[in-house]
C-alpha cells in the first residue's frame, strides 16, 4: 500500500479509545455512527479522529464487517483533503464506492454504509466532471442512497449537506429545467435541506462551507455575500479533531481567495 500524505496538523489531536467513547456524541453528531463496543474499532476511530487516516483505514479494513464504516470514512476524507495526485483521489473514492456497495448488500440498515457511497460517489463525479458523471448514471445512486439515509435518520447532518450539495450540482452543470426533469434536482429543496441541516448543527465548519458553495453555484453574484459570510462561520469554527481542523482550514483558504 502506497503511504499516504500526512496530517498537516498530527500531534494537535491525541483521541485514545476511551476519550474517544467519552466524546462520542460530539464527534458523530454529523453521521450518528452507532457507539462501537469493541476496543479495537474505538482505537480505529480515534487513529481517523487523530488524523491517522492509513492507520484507520488499515485497522478498520483488518476488522471485517465492523469496521468497513471508520475505514471508508478515514479514506473518503484524507482522498477529499489531502490526496494531491487526482488519479489516485479518483481510485480511493471507487475503492470506498465498491466496498460500500458490498457491505450494503450484507447489512440493508447500514445508513453509514449508504451515506458513505453517496459521498465517495459524488466526489468521484466532481474529479470526472459532474456532467459526465449523470450520464453514467451516478446522480440517481447519490440522490437515492442520501434519500434513503434521511428517512431512516431525519436527523442525519452529513446526509441533509451532500443531498444539498448534490441539488446544487446538478442545477449548475445542466440547469433548472434539465436537472429537474431528468434528476429530480431543485433550487429551492437544496436551498431547505442546507437550512434544515443549520438547524442540526449551526456549528458545522463542514455544514458552512457546502452551503457556501452550493449558494455560489445556486445564486452566483447575488449569493456571494451571505456565501462569504458563511465561509468566515466555518473559519471561526472551533475543531474538535483532525476531519474537522481540514473543513476549518478550508474555510480559511477559501476566504484567502
Amino acid at each position: 500500500m502506497a503511504k499516504w500524505a500526512a496530517f498537516p496538523y498530527a500531534g494537535d489531536y491525541n483521541f485514545d479509545a476511551a476519550s474517544v467513547k467519552k466524546n462520542w456524541a460530539r464527534l458523530h453528531s454529523g453521521d450518528l455512527e452507532p457507539l462501537p463496543s469493541q476496543t479495537d474499532l474505538l482505537q480505529a476511530w480515534a487513529h481517523f479522529h487523530n488524523g491517522e487516516f492509513q492507520k484507520a483505514s488499515t485497522l478498520g479494513l483488518s476488522l471485517g464487517t465492523v469496521g468497513l464504516n471508520v475505514a471508508n470514512k478515514a479514506v473518503c476524507i484524507y482522498a477529499s483533503y489531502l490526496e494531491k495526485h487526482e488519479a489516485r483521489r479518483l481510485a480511493l473514492f471507487q475503492e470506498v464506492a465498491d466496498r460500500a456497495e458490498q457491505q450494503i448488500e450484507q447489512d440493508p440498515a447500514n445508513f453509514n454504509a449508504r451515506y458513505l457511497r453517496a459521498y465517495a460517489l459524488a466526489r468521484y463525479s466532481q474529479g470526472i466532471s459532474v456532467a459526465k458523471a449523470l450520464a453514467q448514471g451516478l446522480g440517481t445512486k447519490i440522490k437515492t442512497d442520501l434519500e434513503g439515509v434521511i428517512r431512516q435518520q431525519p436527523n442525519h447532518l452529513n446526509a441533509h449537506i451532500a443531498l444539498g450539495s448534490f441539488h446544487a450540482e446538478v442545477i449548475d452543470k445542466v440547469g433548472s429545467l434539465i436537472g429537474a426533469m431528468a434528476y429530480g434536482a431543485n433550487k429551492d429543496t437544496g436551498l431547505h435541506l442546507f437550512t434544515e441541516a443549520v438547524k442540526l448543527n449551526m456549528h458545522s465548519a463542514f455544514c458552512m462551507v457546502e452551503y457556501a458553495n452550493a449558494m455560489l453555484m445556486l445564486g452566483g453574484e447575488e449569493m456571494m455575500k451571505e456565501a462569504n459570510r458563511m465561509f468566515e462561520l466555518a473559519a471561526r469554527a472551533k475543531p474538535m479533531d483532525a476531519a474537522e481542523r481540514l473543513e476549518v482550514e478550508m474555510a480559511k483558504a477559501e476566504l484567502r481567495g
